[in-house]
């Protein structure tokens, strides 16, 4: 027996759906919490399926596809910690852009199966990521802080060389980029980026490093969670396996980094 695809749906952190357009304009939503198990009609469907309307149909993401569940959240007023929603599309669907976004499956009318873990949101693995990001990270911002307390000199020159191997190889433009675009997780990476960054960026100022010092500690921040994200995707040869070192910090506790 084939087993039914599983679709995802994003709400806010009250459980209402964001719009589907860029539009300022109200607009009558639905309060995906107080559906669960129930079958729901878009309060304002639109054209089938491309509509400038605010809010014209509702936007699922499939399973392949749920690591761009936010990747519209310039368009709606982005709140952290949003609510992920395994659901059911009913009757008819589409999909406006099967070129770009193949992950989409538009519908007017789906059963809001149940509440799930924020963490898929990220991709496969989302889980990894979000505990770097929530309970690791602080505390590795803390002694990366130290460090810089300790020897402001040295500390100074390691993270400055590794800045420029991070540059010089584009691990983060390049790489991170492209692969999360490929493995459908880029809306992840920009998500989790700044997730972390910010977190980093609150224990170094808060350990009272210096301006620079903060900047380098968030960059290392963000390095060390891309390399945990696309973990799967930067390990096919020894070069990416280096590079995927290098995010992750390699060479920053020692007087010199290793050559990628």
């Amino acid at each position: 027996m084939t087993k039914a695809p599983t679709h995802y749906m994003v709400s806010m952190p009250d459980g209402t759906v964001p719009p589907t357009s860029g539009s300022t304009a109200s607009f009558t939503t639905i309060n995906l919490a107080e559906h669960v198990g129930q079958a729901v009609d878009h309060p304002t469907p639109g054209r089938p399926w491309y509509d400038e309307g605010p809010f014209s149909y509702f936007r699922t993401y499939s399973q392949r596809g749920v690591g761009e569940v936010l990747d519209r959240r310039g368009e709606w007023p982005v709140q952290w910690p949003v609510r992920l929603w395994i659901v059911e599309p009913l009757g008819e669907t589409g999909n406006w852009d099967t070129k770009y976004h193949p992950y989409w499956v538009l519908c007017h009318q789906m059963r809001v199966v149940e509440e799930t873990e924020i963490w898929r949101a990220f991709g496969h693995r989302g889980q990894r990521v979000l505990d770097l990001i929530d309970r690791q990270l602080p505390d590795l911002a803390r002694q990366w802080a130290e460090e810089w307390q300790t020897d402001p000199d040295g500390t100074r020159q390691r993270y400055d060389a590794w800045t420029a191997r991070v540059d010089d190889t584009r691990a983060m433009s390049n790489w991170v980029f492209w692969r999360a675009c490929y493995s459908r997780r880029e809306a992840a990476k920009e998500v989790a980026l700044q997730l972390a960054r910010a977190a980093a960026e609150q224990v170094a100022t808060a350990a009272g490093v210096t301006e620079d010092a903060v900047v380098a500690i968030s960059r290392r921040g963000e390095c060390t969670t891309a390399a945990e994200l696309l973990y799967d995707r930067l390990r096919r040869c020894d070069y990416e396996k280096g590079l995927r070192a290098l995010l992750g910090g390699a060479g920053l506790e020692a007087r010199q980094l290793a050559a990628v």
